[in-house]
C-alpha cells in the first residue's frame, strides 16, 4: 500500500488492485472525494516507441499522483483522437465526440456513488475536447480539472533539465523518451538516439496530418532522453498536482 491508500499496480501500471472496500476507506478520511482518469491514445511513435506511448505516459503520470495524494486512481481510456496520425500502420482514433461522451458518462457514474470531482490526466496533445468537457462542467455538479497544463510541463521540463522547447518536443521526443526510459525501459527500442527531426512550423497540421511534417512520424529530439530526466518530469508534475489537488478539494470553489 501506498501512503495515500493506492493498492500495488499491476499490468505495467495501467491497473489497480483496488477493492471496493479499499475505495471506501480511501473516500471516509476526505472531506471530498477525488478520483483521477488517465487518458491516452493508441498512435505511432516512431519506430522505437509503443503506439501505447501516450497511455503509458497519462498512466505514468497518474500512478505518481495516487502514490502521493488521497485520490481514486481509474483504469486508463487507451483509444482517444488521433486522426492525424492516421498515416501510420496501428494507430486508432475515435471521434472527439465519442471522447467526450465516455469522459462526461464517467463523469456522471463517479458522481452517482458520491465522488463527485474528477481530474482528467491527459497524455495526448490531440485530445482537445477534452477541454471542453472540463470547461462545460462548470455549474453542473462536478468539479474538474485537465492535467497538466502547459505551464506543469515547463516548470516539470526545467526541473529535469530538457533541453528542447515544448514547441519542437512535439512528438516522440526528448520528454515521452525520457518518462518511458524511467517509467517503462523495456518499451523503448533502440534507435531513439539517432531519431531527431524538427519541424517547428506546423500550423497546418489539423488539415493535413503529421505526414505532412514528419517521414519518420516522429518530431522532437529524443537523443536527448534519459531515465534521469524522466524520473525528475514525473516528480516536478506530481509537486504541480498538489495546487490542483488543494482548489479541488477547497470548499470555496464555484
Amino acid at each position: 500500500m501506498s501512503s495515500s491508500g493506492t493498492r500495488v499496480m499491476v499490468s505495467g501500471g495501467l491497473l489497480s488492485l483496488d477493492t471496493t472496500e479499499d475505495v471506501r476507506e480511501r473516500g471516509s478520511g476526505v472531506a471530498r472525494q477525488v478520483a483521477v482518469l488517465p487518458v491516452g491514445s493508441l498512435e505511432q511513435h516512431g519506430a522505437y516507441l509503443p503506439l501505447t506511448t501516450d497511455t503509458l505516459v497519462a498512466c505514468a503520470i497518474a500512478r505518481e499522483i495516487a502514490a502521493a495524494y488521497p485520490v481514486h486512481l481509474l483504469p486508463p481510456v487507451t483509444i482517444s483522437c488521433s486522426q492525424e496520425h492516421a498515416a501510420w500502420p496501428g494507430t486508432v482514433s475515435i471521434s472527439a465526440v465519442t471522447l467526450y461522451a465516455v469522459v462526461r458518462d464517467i463523469a456522471a457514474s463517479l458522481r452517482r456513488s458520491g465522488v463527485d470531482t474528477l481530474v482528467v490526466v491527459n497524455g495526448h496533445g490531440g485530445n482537445y475536447v477534452l477541454g471542453n468537457v472540463v470547461q462545460e462542467s462548470a455549474g453542473t455538479g462536478t468539479r474538474m480539472a485537465l492535467f497538466p497544463a502547459a505551464e506543469d510541463w515547463e516548470g516539470a521540463c526545467e526541473r529535469a533539465g530538457v533541453q528542447t522547447s515544448l514547441l519542437t518536443d512535439m512528438h516522440a521526443g526528448e520528454i515521452e523518451t525520457s518518462i518511458l526510459l524511467h517509467a517503462h525501459p523495456e518499451c523503448v527500442e533502440d534507435g531513439y538516439e539517432t531519431s531527431d527531426f524538427v519541424a517547428d512550423d506546423r500550423r497546418h497540421l489539423l488539415t493535413l496530418g503529421m505526414s505532412a511534417y514528419t517521414e519518420s512520424g516522429v518530431i522532437g529530439r529524443p537523443s536527448r532522453a534519459g531515465a534521469e530526466k524522466g524520473k525528475e518530469l514525473l516528480a516536478g508534475l506530481t509537486e504541480a498536482f498538489g495546487a490542483y489537488f488543494s482548489l479541488l478539494t477547497s470548499e470555496t470553489l464555484h
